[in-house]
């Protein structure tokens, strides 16, 4: 998002005319920003085979996962309907990376049947693998590290009380039920959590699979999963992508080199793709003053962008409608029967009723989390392609509400039992 003549665009296109057209509250996508954040990675990592597998939970419309595959990117996947909406978008079942956690058996078989690759995630799946289809289907292993790193608790995957992957200290279990069945391992996955702001993290995790694959003579590929850490707010720390690519890089060749033949590495980013492509642009409804705070109201809150209030996530706020108006602080709260604050003590050019404000950063985890909360309809989507505003998701109605439920008529069962 740029500021030009004192108004906010994405690619030229005026956030308010967008606005105007799809009505609110809407996110918004920058597809020149997905495919920016593409090429950082394939830059910072091309000394390597490397795989990109978008992971798909993080924004999961069928136009992002075109755009992605436009761009050479795979995907990853953790669930069924993922699949199905990966397959539609074009993706070849395997360029998709199913991931699960402890879902239903049925569900992995549903999914191998529909001829994806699997990454396996506890000792009881990779046991009824084994069971069920013997050395027919080539499987990768998620590990648990027991490695505690990276920003919130609750986006911390990797530590030894997480319920991700398999335990590195079960690793002659691993080998045993593999060994029993024959299963092909083709390849190791680590992720330990999210926000990482160096490359120690993924240096400790590297360590942790090159140990680990001298168990294993016929791997494919490494998964790192991912992690990157993106800026919030002005002065934030990311992750530095060519200081990570440098180091990860050469220790990668280093262990190829060791292993006896190069194999590709993947990574597995979401929220670093899309995240600062997204803007969540919402009305405000009533500006109100209370003795200890001014409290903005918005036609939105927790069921379109739950992260403020799940893990304490800070997006930075515009008011696009009034750029230049006198600084004053305020507490952006939604419309929901709920404590649902967006953003506390904000510094913001004055808010109105009517204004429009922006929520940035709301690419990854924004739409993909929403609900129909309080019986809230669900924004619209719209992708900037091109200089181009394209509508990929339609603004819910109420028939979308009311589409699944079945009524019973009451009054006309008392009357049949009376009589």
């Amino acid at each position: 998002m740029q500021l030009n003549q004192n108004r906010y665009h994405i690619q030229g296109v005026d956030v308010l005319e967008m606005a105007e057209e799809f009505g609110l509250p809407l996110y918004v996508y920058d597809a020149d920003k997905i495919i920016e954040k593409i090429g950082t990675l394939q830059s910072a990592f091309s000394g390597v085979q490397l795989k990109i597998k978008y992971a798909a939970k993080a924004l999961t419309n069928v136009s992002i996962l075109k755009l992605m595959r436009s761009r050479g990117i795979d995907v990853e996947v953790v669930s069924i309907n993922e699949i199905r909406l990966a397959l539609l978008a074009g993706f070849d079942p395997d360029q998709i990376m199913y991931t699960p956690s402890g879902v239903a058996f049925t569900e992995i078989e549903d999914a191998l049947a529909l001829g994806v690759r699997l990454n396996v995630d506890s000792l009881p799946l990779l046991e009824w693998i084994g069971q069920h289809y013997g050395n027919r289907k080539p499987v990768g292993i998620r590990i648990n590290p027991h490695i505690a790193e990276g920003g919130n608790v609750k986006i911390q995957t990797g530590h030894v009380d997480s319920k991700f992957g398999i335990s590195i200290e079960q690793r002659n279990q691993i080998r045993a039920i593999v060994e029993q069945y024959s299963i092909p391992v083709i390849g190791l996955h680590i992720h330990t959590g999210s926000d990482f702001k160096n490359a120690d993290a993924f240096l400790k995790g590297a360590e942790v699979l090159f140990e680990l694959a001298s168990d294993y003579p016929n791997l494919q590929f490494l998964d790192f999963g991912s992690g990157f850490k993106v800026a919030y707010r002005e002065g934030d720390h990311s992750t530095d992508i060519v200081d990570l690519g440098r180091k990860v890089t050469t220790a990668f060749q280093n262990f190829c080199q060791h292993y006896g033949r190069e194999l590709e590495l993947w990574f597995e980013p979401g929220k670093f793709l899309v995240s600062e492509s997204g803007v969540l642009l919402v009305h405000v409804n009533v500006v109100k003053e209370n003795p200890t705070r001014t409290f903005v109201g918005v036609d939105s809150g927790l069921n379109h962008l739950i992260r403020p209030m799940m893990y304490d996530a800070y997006h930075e706020i515009l008011n696009v409608s009034n750029p230049t108006g006198e600084k004053q602080t305020y507490s952006v709260v939604g419309y929901i029967c709920e404590t649902d604050t967006l953003g506390w003590d904000r510094s913001l050019n004055q808010v109105r009723p009517g204004d429009v404000l922006a929520l940035k950063n709301a690419g990854a985890y924004g739409f993909s989390m929403s609900s129909n909360y309080n019986s809230r309809f669900r924004p619209a989507e719209v992708l900037v392609y091109e200089g181009k505003p394209y509508l990929i998701r339609r603004r819910e109605t109420f028939e979308d509400l009311m589409r699944n439920q079945i009524e019973i008529d009451f009054e006309e069962e008392i009357t049949v039992k009376n009589n």
